[in-house]
């Protein structure tokens, strides 16, 4: 197991406390930010840990949607929505690097390879 840092997990409970109080809202970033009072680094510090956590403890998992901004997501079929647009999006940035970046490289150098 990676080692932790003290800090990041007190950023995450923050994190996790401010959005148990709005359950089932979320909040946007900023909104999060002013709530916990963390910076932005702080706040993704603390939003990746909570992942962590979250994942490790068997809790909700923490999600963003465009509606809702950040919050703790029960429903399966939310999630499953999720998981498909992440990937999706996760794709559609493989594709933009292949045909944009390595394939335009590949045909000014074609002997790079």
């Amino acid at each position: 197991m990676a080692k932790r840092s003290p800090t990041a997990e007190r950023y995450a409970d923050l994190i996790r406390t401010a959005l148990f109080e709005v359950v089932p809202a979320g909040m946007t970033l900023n909104r999060l930010m002013g709530v916990c009072e963390l910076s932005r680094w702080q706040t993704g510090r603390g939003l990746a840990m909570l992942r962590d956590l979250c994942a490790e403890r068997g809790w909700p998992p923490v999600i963003w949607s465009r509606d809702l901004g950040y919050y703790l997501c029960a429903s399966e079929a939310e999630l499953e929505e999720w998981e498909r647009a992440w990937i999706s999006e996760k794709l559609t940035q493989f594709r933009r690097m292949i045909t944009g970046t390595i394939g335009p490289h590949l045909a000014l150098s074609p002997k790079s390879v």
